[in-house]
């Protein structure tokens, strides 16, 4: 093959690079254990949880987390995943699934409850350089505690408690949370459901006896696992994968777990590699970068969604626009245009035109989760179904509303302090009057809300789940579930018993 004497210069340099390249990763000395590793190692295999606060929000998360779940049955799209993957491939003895009667080994398990905790996008959300929804982590976290609680019985032994479970999910939520607080996946895009894949297979390996080293090296394959892709969040793809990626993550972790208890081998540099880590693979060459260490801080801070089941940048828009629902509702035809003001991700990642193809398109359009409300005074899961979708007046009012960033809920929403996820809209009429400007810093979910939203938690709680359950069974689990020091001192079995339908 011959190359024109011009291109020779070029193809030298290519060669010269490769070689260097080659040259710095021959060389086949060990490395030394990533730090991040380490850290999430040591943190779940040596941090003792004595965070007054953190158990009571991890009690409530609980209740929340169930709540979503049992309210995700109602849905046939979400059903049609539950149960073995093969019909009939069950496991008796197994992992039990809230509001069925599922008995499945705890990988699957783990899956089942990760994608009803997920589906209608209505569980607890961490929200800094990278969002997420950490309570996903139950998903593997209760599989693996039923089932090792019924094996320990069987043995003769002490089964897990719930306040081992309130532990596990203070632990995970922390993982992710901290891992999030300073390094966006989302902006080179990789979905956040990597971080329920590292959480759940760090506090799974340790639930399953696993010491520091088998942790660590359970958590190297969580990274070596790479990310999935954001496409299936965004349009032109969005679609319903995004109610099932979390249980496939919570699952994948439990996966992960049970090999690295064999005696599987670890990978040290599974993110510094030179060439073949994850941070020149997934991350730019870029380090992940820690402003604080592991402790209580996420599990104390979390935002719960109680009010309504929408994308939580959007969730202080939605309470803007039920303010102005009474004002408005007999206007709509004399609506000129609709202002609206939100946070740089709210901007980035919902702020939609153009035809909505699904509920999963839907319930990511701060345009639509602001309209419905505006019309019906209400916005739950069921209406991001067609039937309501289809009512002409919810895109006509898409049409008139005007997305801008508003610096100032950017800046709050980044702010360590506050984390404040600020919304403001304001209606202006043909006639040249117009609304208020309703904005709402932070919505009732958030830690600064927290008297005012925990009755409303426990309310959902009771509306999600005890229509579901027989009489008898529903007065049990919720009288379990009204005291915390009752619910952590309940064996897991039998508290998973209580959620059989």
């Amino acid at each position: 093959m011959a190359f024109a004497a011009d291109a020779m210069p070029d193809i030298l340099t290519l060669i010269q690079e490769t070689n260097m390249s080659q040259h710095d990763i021959r060389s086949t000395e060990r490395a030394e254990f990533d730090q991040v590793l380490v850290d999430i190692a040591d943190y779940v295999c040596d941090t003792e949880i004595d965070s007054d606060l953190a158990f009571e929000t991890a009690h409530y998360c609980l209740m929340d987390t169930l709540a979503c779940g049992f309210q995700a049955l109602d849905y046939p799209a979400c059903t049609k995943l539950l149960g073995p993957v093969v019909p009939g491939a069950t496991m008796p003895g197994g992992a039990r699934v809230p509001g069925t009667s599922y008995e499945l080994d705890p990988v699957l398990a783990a899956f089942n409850i990760g994608a009803m905790i997920r589906w209608l996008d209505f569980n607890d959300t961490w929200l800094a350089a990278e969002w997420g929804h950490p309570s996903d982590n139950l998903g593997g976290i209760l599989a693996v505690a039923d089932y090792l609680s019924r094996i320990a019985k069987i043995d003769g032994k002490a089964p897990l408690t719930m306040k081992d479970v309130l532990i596990a999910m203070i632990k995970a939520h922390e993982i992710q949370g901290v891992l999030a607080l300073e390094n966006s996946y989302n902006r080179v895009g990789l979905d956040h459901v990597l971080l329920v894949r590292v959480a759940t297979t760090a506090v799974v390996t340790r639930m399953l006896g696993g010491n520091r080293e088998q942790v660590i090296n359970a958590v190297s394959h969580a990274w070596i696992d790479g990310c999935a892709l954001r496409t299936y969040r965004h349009a032109p793809n969005t679609g319903s994968r995004k109610s099932w990626a979390a249980g496939d993550a919570t699952s994948r972790g439990v996966r992960l777990a049970l090999i690295a208890m064999t005696g599987e081998m670890g990978y040290p540099s599974a993110l510094t590699a030179k060439t073949w880590g994850y941070y020149d693979v997934m991350f730019k060459g870029n380090a992940f970068q820690f402003p604080q260490g592991y402790d209580n801080y996420v599990m104390e801070n979390i935002l719960f969604k109680i009010s309504y089941p929408a994308e939580f940048h959007a969730q202080t828009a939605v309470e803007a626009a039920m303010t102005l629902h009474a004002e408005v509702k007999d206007r709509l035809d004399d609506i000129e245009r609709i202002a609206l003001e939100t946070q740089e991700p709210g901007v980035r990642i919902i702020d939609k035109t153009g035809p909505l193809d699904n509920p999963a398109d839907r319930d990511h359009c701060l345009q639509y989760m602001v309209a419905v409300p505006m019309i019906f005074g209400r916005l739950t899961a069921a209406d991001y179904e067609d039937d309501v979708a289809g009512d002409p007046r919810v895109d006509a009012l898409r049409e008139k509303m005007e997305v801008v960033e508003n610096k100032s809920f950017t800046a709050d929403y980044f702010d360590a302090e506050k984390r404040y996820i600020g919304n403001a809209m304001q209606v202006f009429f043909k006639d040249g009057t117009s609304t208020d400007r309703i904005a709402v810093d932070y919505p009732i979910g958030h830690r600064r809300r927290r008297d005012e939203g925990i009755p409303v938690l426990k309310q959902k709680f009771v509306d999600s789940v005890s229509g579901k359950l027989k009489a008898a069974q529903w007065k049990t689990l919720d009288a379990a579930c009204a005291d915390r020091d009752t619910l952590s001192a309940l064996a897991v079995d039998d508290f998973m018993a209580m959620l059989v339908a």
